[in-house]
Order: C-alpha cells, then sequence, then structure tokens
C-alpha cells in the first residue's frame, strides 16, 4: 500500500522493463505456504522470489524481514550477473549497498515507494538517481474491476 493506492504487482513489472530495461526483478519476502496461489501469480507476472522463514511478532503477526537476503543477492549471488541494479526501497538501511554499488559502477536507480516515508539518507547517497513511485501511480495503481449488476 502506497499513501492511499495499492501497487499493481503485474504493471510494475511491466514498468520495470519498459522504464528501465530490468530483465530479472526479485521480490524478497517471507514465505507462508497459505499465500502459495498469490506467489504464483507473482511468478506468472515475471517476479523471481526469494523467500525468508517467517517468525511471529509479539502480537503472534508474521514478520519476514528480507534486508539480509536483499543485500546478499545484489552484492554476491548475482553481482556478476547484471550490469545495473535497480533498487525499490525507502529504507535507510540500504544506504550501504548502494554506496558499494554506486562505488563499483553498477547502480541505475532508485525507486522509492512512498515520498512521505522515506530516509533522507538515501537521497544523499544517489543524488538525482532516485523516483518515487507516486509519480507514476496513474500507470501502477492497482484498479479493482467494478462488477456490475443487471
Amino acid at each position: 500500500m502506497y499513501k492511499g493506492w495499492k501497487l499493481d504487482l503485474k504493471k510494475f513489472r511491466i514498468y520495470l522493463t519498459e522504464k528501465f530495461l530490468v530483465k530479472k526483478a526479485y521480490l524478497f519476502m517471507g514465505y507462508l505456504r497459505e499465500n502459495e496461489s498469490m506467489y504464483q501469480n507473482f511468478r506468472d507476472f515475471g517476479y523471481d522470489l526469494v523467500f525468508k522463514e517467517v517468525t511471529k511478532d509479539f502480537y503472534e503477526k508474521p514478520k519476514g524481514n528480507v534486508d539480509a537476503e536483499l543485500v546478499l543477492q545484489s552484492a554476491a549471488i548475482d553481482y556478476g550477473n547484471y550490469d545495473k541494479a535497480v533498487i525499490v526501497t525507502g529504507d535507510g538501511d540500504f544506504k550501504c549497498l548502494l554506496e558499494f554499488l554506486i562505488k563499483r559502477n553498477k547502480y541505475e536507480m532508485l525507486l522509492v515507494p512512498n515520498r512521505l516515508k522515506y530516509s533522507n539518507l538515501l537521497g544523499k547517497s544517489v543524488g538525482s538517481k532516485i523516483t518515487f513511485l507516486n509519480r507514476a501511480k496513474e500507470i501502477l495503481e492497482l484498479k479493482r474491476s467494478v462488477q456490475h449488476k443487471h
């Protein structure tokens, strides 16, 4: 959910391909067996899924912290398999990854989901190579089809 609207992941995958020539797009998430049909939809859209074991927080809410997986995937596992990375985050914890990629000329763009809720540490690192997804809301928003009764 992005400040009042939901991102359509199918449209987003097309956007990544058309706008940034992204060949391989990863989604990092915690795995819950009951969400398998959703995961299959994401695969059908063209995403490669990387799962982390889910734990429960104090309130028994599922939690799958995937920060380390994103860093490991881009800085080590797939490092030699891509020219430039497009990173989607607003989390300042990824500043070190962005700086690592920039120093090695492996950085293309930072896509920030929510302009009102992101770390300014990221902007300082990437300069003008940042864009906010709300700018593309009209093409990326999930639109629910309305069923008309006859």
